[in-house]
This record gives C-alpha cells, sequence and structure tokens, in this order.
C-alpha cells in the first residue's frame, strides 16, 4: 500500500486570515517503508514573514524571495501526491493550508477522506501522553539531534518514523501465511483429496532382518540396556 507522510511550514496560523504555506515536505512509503523518493519545495508567499512564524522554521523573506509560487509547483506536487492516503501530524492543519492554497490555484481540494491524523492515533494508542512530534520521537527512542529548527522534509522523516511504530512497528502486516497461500494451501488440500486412497506401505523387518539384528546385538559390550556397568 501506498502512503505519503507530508509536513508544511506556514507564515502562520490561519490561511482564512491570509497566511500561507512556504514549505512542504513529502515521504513516500510503500507497505510502511520508505522509498527513498521524496518531493521538496520552498514557497515564495508574496508576504512578509512574520517574526513568530521565522523563529520556529527560520525561512526569512530574503531566503524565500526567488522561490518559486505554489502555482509554479503544484501540478508536481499532485502527481506525487496521487491518490493515495496522506499522513500528517495534526492533519487537519495541514491539509487546511494545502486546500487553500489549491483553492487560490482554482484546483479541487484534497478529500479529507484521504486524511491519516498521527494526533489522533497517538492520543488512542498513548491516551493521556503528550503527542507532540518531539514527544513521539522520545517514546520510541528516534532520533531527532538534528532537528534545531522545524522544516518540512526533516518533520516528514522523522514523521514517517513515528508513524510506522504507532501502527505496530516494522512487523505490521507480517503473517507466516497470506490470504494467497491460504488459498494456495486449501486448494492442493482439495486435490490431494481427489487422489484414489492408497492402503500403507508395510515397514515391518522380515524374521531374517530380526535375526540378524540380534547376532549384531551380541557383539556389543556391556550395553546400557544391560542394566549391567
Amino acid at each position: 500500500m501506498r502512503e505519503i507522510i507530508f509536513d508544511t511550514e506556514t507564515t502562520g496560523l490561519d490561511p482564512k486570515g491570509g497566511d500561507r504555506m512556504v514549505e512542504i515536505g513529502c515521504i513516500e512509503m510503500m507497505n510502511r517503508v520508505a522509498t527513498g523518493r521524496t518531493f521538496h519545495a520552498y514557497f515564495n508567499p508574496d508576504r512578509p514573514m512574520p517574526a513568530a512564524a521565522e523563529a520556529i522554521h527560520g525561512l526569512s523573506d530574503t531566503f524565500l524571495s526567488d522561490k518559486p509560487r505554489f502555482a509554479e509547483k503544484v501540478e508536481e506536487l499532485l502527481e506525487f501526491l496521487g491518490d493515495c492516503p496522506l499522513v500528517a501530524h495534526n492533519a487537519g492543519f495541514d491539509f487546511g493550508f494545502l486546500n487553500a492554497e489549491l483553492a487560490v490555484c482554482s484546483l479541487a481540494p484534497i478529500s479529507l477522506e484521504r486524511m491519516v491524523d498521527t494526533v489522533a492515533l497517538a492520543r488512542v494508542r498513548h491516551p493521556g501522553a503528550k503527542f507532540s512530534l518531539d514527544a513521539l520521537c522520545t517514546r520510541y527512542g528516534i532520533d531527532r539531534s538534528h532537528r534545531t529548527l522545524h522544516g518540512a522534509l526533516l518533520d516528514a522523516e522523522l514523521l514517517a518514523q513515528v508513524y510506522v511504530e504507532l501502527r505496530g512497528g516494522r512487523q505490521i502486516g507480517l503473517e507466516l501465511v497470506s490470504e494467497a497461500s491460504e488459498t494456495a494451501i486449501a486448494e492442493t488440500i482439495s486435490h490431494r483429496q481427489d487422489r484414489p486412497f492408497r492402503a500403507p506401505r508395510p515397514h515391518a523387518a522380515s524374521a531374517a532382518e530380526m535375526a540378524a539384528h540380534a547376532e549384531f546385538l551380541k557383539t556389543i559390550e556391556a550395553p546400557l540396556w544391560s542394566g549391567k556397568a
């Protein structure tokens, strides 16, 4: 199964209030294993970066000034996202910004039915515990020492590891006998049941073989079964 783990960085918290997406990072996973395929882009938001937001992700007006607008990369992004489930931490936030940017481009929003929220998963799996990305990395022993600032691709890479753990670890989906194997076994058994009955072959030793064995035993000095030391 293909899934995309993604994260965004923005100018603020409210796309309806004019905040914009400035970075997106996506990780492709197949059967909960990263394939190595990624999508990463920075965007010029066409508005000043608030100091509070810059303090979180470090993306300044100067850095973003020569980056493409979202509309220039949207087709490439949508092709990468495909139609598979999209996994994000506090996914409603990321979906809100992603769909707001698509609306600016007069494109259809991404269905919320595709949304997988790792915050919701963490609340179910660890009720009452902290569920920030940092807290979950600590819980699962995931190294985040290189994360000094938020970054969409880096956070998506960390989240991919957290997501695997929230789903049960690398063993998820591991079955000794798959459904296809069970079908093949059933067909084999059915086929064998159609075979004609064969009486079991005799395996008892003949009189000559028993006599030869008895003579051989006589050559063994102080056998264990004699009870003599």
